[in-house]
């Protein structure tokens, strides 16, 4: 946030709940794009807006706006397919992007026509705790002491979450004598941790440092960073724990809409200018893990190396979806609202 404006962290970071963030208006725009997001990339896409729509002016004369919309990654995924035009998704994980190619949205093969997948950027779960780390909150066994509460978003609704769960399971999977029986119990203990289960991550992040709700939190490592430097490093520490997991953020241009509003030229570039080193070093800036070699290198010592598992290790999205989050699968079976 510029500087320049007399708002207070705690305002500032509020402030960043609005849906609809749209970047400076042109008055002779022809072309506007949606980028209908998740919820922890506001300040990602806030900034990597202007040097594109600076980088096509120049390339291709064209003026162009660019609007975002920002929620839980489930909710955004549905959302468009209820009819919200965005051009292009960049959402928490593949499997909310899956959805959208099988109702005939987005073409089958869309992780094929960018790079790594078509993830331009990477991040994992970590633990955010209050200074001092009171509770001394070190690993995901610490979860479930009797005094720590865990905040955390709901994963029918958060991608966020589903990575969270994922990492959580990880863990549990990879204890001496592990089971399914005792992956779900620990996975059972841990939910009963959690006071309250927002619907996306920036809420969930906000109930931790706003509302002061919970001991730990659950979170994109992107988005411990910026509590970190929106409230100062003295209010809040990063915890790494002894395993996590490797979070893809995938990005599509949405046929159906694209075809029809004559954007897919800008919105393919607009994706593809997302794995250039400018636009690197602006993800590695906001605190996500960058593809370019060459700029992780330059931010390694932000960035630790920790043991991650992959989404390959679920068996893929389909399966890890049907299994954990899916009506009836891990999830509904531990989760009693109100308890």
């Amino acid at each position: 946030m510029p500087a320049s404006r007399p708002v207070s962290r705690r305002t500032a970071l509020a402030a960043t709940l609005g849906l609809i963030a749209a970047s400076p208006r042109r008055a002779a725009a022809a072309t506007t794009l949606l980028n209908v997001s998740y919820d922890p990339t506001r300040e990602l896409y806030r900034a990597i807006n202007p040097v594109f729509i600076a980088a096509w002016k120049a390339k291709s004369g064209q003026e162009i706006s660019i609007n975002q919309s920002h929620g839980g990654s489930g909710a955004q995924s549905r959302a468009v397919l209820e009819g919200l035009q965005a051009d292009v998704v960049t959402l928490a994980l593949a499997a909310d992007i899956d959805a959208l190619a099988k109702r005939g949205l987005i073409a089958a093969n869309w992780q094929t026509r960018l790079p790594d997948n078509a993830a331009p950027y990477t991040s994992t779960i970590v633990f955010l705790v209050r200074a001092g780390n009171p509770k001394r909150v070190h690993d995901w066994a610490d979860l479930l002491k009797p005094d720590v509460a865990v905040i955390t978003p709901n994963p029918k609704t958060s991608g966020g979450a589903r990575w969270n769960f994922l990492a959580a399971v990880t863990w549990a999977q990879r204890q001496p004598g592990a089971t399914e029986a005792s992956v779900e119990e620990y996975t059972r203990r841990l939910i009963r941790q959690v006071p309250v289960l927002d619907t996306g991550a920036r809420g969930a992040t906000n109930s931790f440092v706003q509302r002061e709700l919970g001991d730990v939190l659950l979170a994109w490592e992107n988005e411990a960073w910026l509590a970190r430097q929106e409230f100062g490093g003295g209010a809040y520490e990063i915890v790494y724990p002894s395993v996590s997991v490797l979070a893809e953020p995938s990005v599509s241009v949405v046929d159906s809409v694209v075809g029809k509003k004559g954007t897919h030229d800008v919105a393919t570039a607009y994706l593809e200018f997302l794995y250039t080193k400018p636009a690197q070093e602006i993800i590695a800036k906001n605190f996500y893990r960058p593809r370019d070699a060459a700029v992780a290198k330059q931010y390694a010592e932000r960035y630790p190396a920790l043991p991650m598992a992959t989404i390959e290790d679920f068996g893929g999205w389909d399966r890890a979806q049907a299994k954990y989050f899916a009506d009836g699968g891990l999830f509904d079976r531990i989760f009693i609202p109100g308890k």
